[in-house]
């Protein structure tokens, strides 16, 4: 098999692994708290990477890192996956997980005007109107349609949807700065993120024992939301001649989620997230363009 398919097919198989993670969010949110059900899918995390390293024969990097590079991996591990799946574990906790998994995919669109202050770069007028577009589709989401009366159905859901795309650009920002091996990365974030997340635990008495279906979407959580897929889409755009193929998959995971979310956790689709979703797509791709 040429690597060209091995590209698509590791893409996709990325692509379709994280359209079922929204689905098993909001299930396993319904048998667990926040903090012990993301810290348990932390733990599944490092323990995967930690392999990864070990089957890579990458462990020795481990030395190499400097004490400044350790706390560059703390800090980027505060952010993700400590502060990031916090907010956003939460925004699933109070918003339908169809209008979660929406809100928090504007996130290509905060990565571009977090660039313009921490990166110097401009945005032209074309682009200014394009993210106005993804910006509408959100707010057509947010108020699930009724865009006249200008009321949030749920202004702390959408708060912290939202808010979970600019934690994930600004780790994505600071992430471009380092240089290191992405494995590498991976197993620090996760593992200082999964120290953070044992005090935050502890610290908040919600207890660290989970029934066996929190236990299965933990561990579920832990391999193919942050796991398994960033390794698979690493490989795809590592293989692909051209990535933006391979990078224009991604716009097919939230159409996908959706019909996932319906059949699996059985919300009925609104046709106010459809309609936002494609505004809020159409607006990146703009934008891209």
């Amino acid at each position: 098999m040429d690597k060209e398919r091995q590209s698509y097919i590791c893409g996709a198989g990325a692509v379709l692994l994280w359209s079922t993670v929204a689905s098993v969010f909001k299930i396993s949110l319904r048998h667990s708290a926040v903090l012990p059900l993301l810290l348990s899918a932390c733990l599944v995390s490092t323990l995967f990477f930690f392999g990864l390293l070990l089957f890579q024969y990458k462990l020795s990097l481990l030395k190499t890192c400097s004490g400044r590079e350790l706390l560059r991996s703390a800090l980027l591990g505060f952010l993700n996956p400590f502060l990031y799946y916090i907010v956003l574990f939460k925004a699933y906790t109070l918003l339908p997980a169809q209008e979660a998994l929406t809100l928090n995919f504007v996130w290509p669109i905060m990565l571009v005007l977090l660039s313009v202050p921490l990166l110097g770069q401009k945005i032209r007028p074309k682009s200014i109107a394009a993210i106005l577009m993804s910006f509408f589709g959100v707010f057509v989401i947010a108020t699930r349609g009724n865009i006249l009366a200008f009321r949030f159905t749920n202004p702390a859901g959408v708060l912290l949807a939202v808010g979970s795309s600019v934690i994930w650009a600004l780790f994505w920002i600071y992430n471009l700065k380092d240089n290191r091996d992405e494995t590498t990365k991976l197993f620090l974030n996760f593992a200082f993120g999964s120290l953070f997340l044992c005090a935050a635990t502890i610290l908040s008495s919600q207890g660290v024992v989970l029934n066996r279906k929190a236990y299965a979407g933990a561990v579920y959580i832990g391999l193919f939301e942050m796991g398994v897929t960033f390794f698979l889409w690493m490989r795809a755009l590592r293989l692909s001649r051209t990535t933006a193929f391979v990078a224009n998959l991604i716009y097919l995971a939230p159409f996908l989620s959706i019909v996932c979310i319906h059949f699996v956790v059985g919300e009925p689709i609104l046709l106010s997230t459809m309609v936002g979703l494609v505004l809020i797509v159409t607006g990146i791709v703009l934008q891209k363009l």
